[in-house]
């Protein structure tokens, strides 16, 4: 069988062994050093000031709209469009928090939202933010919805869980919205078990995200910062400091173990993005072959680091031919993330209408994909090859 994925880590036993001489020698499992040395590491991979690291990807989802909320750059009942194919945790902190979810159509040659999507939405309800997903390690034209954003003061954000280390002429997936969050989760590029980050060049959300995630007070901030906030709250005492809370927020604080394997895992992370980009263009070529099948617009990205390989049928049963011949080479196979997120039964309990998303219906019903990962074997590669040539 070739599953999803083969291992927690890449290198795996090496990192196990490093874990385990860790947790003998640490004197601390709580956050600490370990955690703000991934921090900082991980910002410079993704060249940005500053990085902030949770317990999930989810968590810093929900933060980066806590903070917004806090901050005054979003209020309670403002629209906020998002990626219609998308994750729920992209879309549940936005009923949570009291904002006005809309789903944005993707265009199927990007497999996510261009600058035209959203021009189309904003145009019919005015957003006040973005939430875009760069779906499976492709992107849109993230450089022009950056531009499209500023022009119209949307804020926008990115959850760049699926394509960290993917590369258009503009930068880095991740790095064109104000802020960006990643997943570490065990399925995801680079894993800590669980863990997920957030990055932003705007130095107040950065502040505001440390608060947020710990209880709502200032421990983890800078000398300085937490020197300020307090002088602006009138908090004179450092008794009284310790348990001084300043906003709305969450524990939803990391673990020493999760600083300590992000750490180790980095040093490998081109290593693995490498291997995924390699993988990508072998099946590909493939694909790109087969008239059954619906291309993905990839001359635009200067690395491809694919999470997950799409297969895009022109019809629903054209997708269950293939989905057939996968599952009986004993390929592990998924719908495409959460589908037409609409019609989860979540969003259709707490969100009332009808919306306009035919590309992300299509691919609701004619797409899956399957598992993209440095430990595919040529063997792997040629039996799942052998799946997507048309007979």
């Amino acid at each position: 069988m070739i599953p999803l994925m083969k291992s927690a880590f890449l290198h795996e036993k090496q990192t196990i062994k490093a874990l385990c001489t860790f947790l003998l020698d640490s004197p601390q499992l709580s956050m600490g050093p370990q955690c703000r040395k991934f921090e900082k590491a991980f910002a410079k991979f993704q060249g940005s000031k500053d990085a902030v690291l949770f317990n999930s990807g989810g968590s810093a989802n929900l933060c980066m709209i806590q903070t917004l909320l806090n901050l005054g750059r979003l209020k309670k009942g403002d629209p906020v469009g998002f990626s219609a194919l998308t994750w729920s945790t992209n879309v549940m902190p936005l009923i949570q928090l009291g904002l006005d979810p809309i789903p944005v159509d993707c265009d199927t040659n990007y497999l996510n939202v261009t600058v035209n999507d959203l021009k189309k939405t904003h145009k019919s309800h005015k957003l006040k933010a973005f939430f875009g997903t760069n779906v499976l390690g492709f992107a849109g034209n993230l450089d022009e919805i950056k531009i499209f954003c500023e022009e119209k003061d949307i804020v926008f954000i990115e959850d760049n869980c699926e394509g960290l280390g993917t590369r258009l002429n503009g930068g880095m997936t991740g790095s064109f919205g104000d802020m960006s969050s990643f997943s570490f989760f065990v399925a995801h590029h680079m894993s800590t078990i669980e863990g997920g980050m957030v990055c932003t060049n705007d130095m107040e959300l950065s502040q505001m995200l440390r608060i947020v995630r710990a209880n709502g007070w200032d421990r983890n901030l800078s000398a300085i910062d937490q020197h300020n906030i307090r002088k602006k709250n009138n908090i004179i005492s450092e008794f009284d400091a310790k348990y001084t809370f300043y906003d709305l927020g969450y524990n939803v604080r990391p673990t020493e173990i999760t600083g300590f394997i992000g750490n180790y895992q980095l040093q490998f992370l081109k290593e693995n993005i490498k291997a995924r980009e390699s993988n990508f263009l072998k099946i590909y070529e493939t694909y790109q072959e087969n008239p059954d099948l619906q291309n993905v617009k990839v001359d635009h990205l200067k690395t491809i680091s694919n999470f997950s390989f799409p297969i895009i049928a022109e019809n629903r049963k054209i997708r269950e031919f293939y989905m057939q011949q996968f599952s009986g080479a004993g390929i592990e196979i998924r719908p495409m993330i959460a589908g037409d997120i609409t019609r989860q039964p979540f969003f259709k309990k707490y969100i009332k209408g009808t919306f306009h998303i035919p590309n992300v219906r299509f691919l609701h019903e004619c797409s899956f994909y399957f598992g993209n990962y440095p430990e595919l074997t040529n063997t792997d590669i040629e039996t799942i090859k052998s799946c997507i040539i048309k007979y």
